[in-house]
């Protein structure tokens, strides 16, 4: 069955080229043209992968992000937009995009990014179920890995995926440092598409969240000039 993927981006020429490349890839592709419609048929179509521009008509694309991510939604989205600015880039991560090109792209590359989110989204082939883990546990904090929750104290502590991922990847080195590259690679997918302070950004949320004391943190460390460290 085909992949379904989404494009919500107000340039006619843009959506139709998009549109057209992708259905000769062999996606089913869906265009809307502003923000509130893209939100309305991501939610009721649940598409495999959401194509999204930022600067929309109606509800920009930011909104539609976290419209998405409060609604539960966790769907693959690649922002698409002309705005290069760092602090855009980290908004919207922030805001839970899984990837970001930069408009102009080249076509190959977008390809090879929707495939590669694609190939990360689906799921893993049926097997037996395993006996269930045990919760991990690091001061008040523990975390259910199956059902992928976070319980600071008794109480859930809602961690977008990508924090929960970058908190996963720190606690399984065991205490050895992770640098910002192998993080940006083993969260991210692909170094080329992330910018460097992503990572730092991502730590600073899951200390505010999961610390005690967020400016003296006791379990995720800087190792200065050389990552990040997870002490239980």
């Amino acid at each position: 069955m085909s992949r379904r993927i989404l494009v919500v981006e107000d340039n006619p020429d843009l959506a139709f080229g998009l549109r057209n490349n992708l259905e000769i890839e062999g996606y089913e592709v869906s265009v809307a043209e502003d923000g509130l419609t893209g939100l309305d048929l991501a939610l009721r179509t649940a598409p495999d992968l959401l194509v999204l521009d930022l600067m929309l008509p109606g509800l920009d694309g930011y909104r539609v992000l976290q419209g998405l991510r409060q609604q539960g939604s966790a769907v693959p989205v690649l922002v698409l937009t002309a705005r290069g600015d760092e602090a855009d880039k980290v908004r919207g991560l922030k805001l839970g995009a899984d990837d970001y090109m930069t408009k102009p792209f080249g076509l190959l590359e977008l390809l090879a990014r929707v495939e590669a989110l694609l190939r990360r989204a689906a799921p893993a082939p049926a097997v037996a179920p395993a006996p269930a883990s045990a919760p991990l546990r690091f001061g008040q904090v523990e975390i259910d890995t199956a059902a992928r929750q976070v319980r600071r104290g008794g109480v859930e502590v809602a961690l977008t995926p990508k924090e929960l991922d970058l908190l996963l990847a720190l606690i399984g080195r065991g205490g050895r440092i992770a640098t910002r590259v192998e993080l940006m690679r083993e969260v991210w997918g692909h170094r080329a598409a992330i910018i460097s302070r992503t990572v730092d950004t991502h730590v600073a949320e899951l200390r505010r969240k999961l610390e005690i004391d967020p400016a003296n943190p006791r379990h995720i460390l800087t190792v200065r000039k050389a990552g990040y460290r997870f002490q239980g």
